[in-house]
C-alpha cells in the first residue's frame, strides 16, 4: 500500500484547462461531476496497458498560489517522447516555463512549468546523454 492511485490538479475554468492538458499530453476527460457535487473531470492520462497513473481535474475550492510563492504541493511531473516539442506546445497553449529545461546528467531532460490555472507540473524525457 501507499502507491500513488489517483490525483487532482485544481482549476478554475474547466474547460480552459481540459483544453490544455488535452491539447498538450492528449488527455482525455470523463464527467464524474454528479458523483463529487461539483465540477470533477476524470483524466484519463493514457493506455491502461501502459504505467501511469489517472487523475482529475476539480474546480478549485480556495485561492491559487501567488506568482514567485514557493509550491507547497505535490508537483506531478509527466514523461514526455520529446522535451523541445512538448514545451513548444505547453507555451502555445497558454502555460509559462517556471523552471527551464535542464538535465539529470546520464539520466534525462527536466524542467517545471505552469499551467493555464496557476498550477506548477514538470516533464521529464528520458536520455543517457543528457548532461
Amino acid at each position: 500500500m501507499g502507491r500513488l492511485v489517483h490525483f487532482e490538479i485544481h482549476v478554475n475554468d474547466m474547460e480552459r484547462a481540459k483544453k490544455f492538458y488535452g491539447e498538450v499530453f492528449g488527455w482525455s476527460f470523463q464527467d464524474w461531476s454528479d458523483y463529487a457535487g461539483m465540477p470533477y473531470f476524470g483524466a484519463v492520462t493514457g493506455d491502461e496497458n501502459e504505467p501511469g497513473v489517472n487523475g482529475a481535474l476539480m474546480q478549485r475550492q480556495s485561492a491559487p498560489l501567488e506568482t514567485n510563492q514557493a509550491l507547497n504541493a505535490f508537483a506531478c511531473t509527466m514523461g514526455v517522447g520529446n522535451y523541445d516539442v512538448t514545451e513548444a506546445k505547453i507555451i502555445e497553449h497558454g502555460g509559462k516555463v517556471s523552471m527551464p529545461k535542464y538535465a539529470l546528467p546520464g539520466m534525462a531532460w527536466q524542467g517545471y512549468y505552469t499551467d493555464t490555472e496557476g498550477n506548477v507540473f514538470g516533464i521529464h524525457q528520458p536520455d543517457v546523454n543528457a548532461k
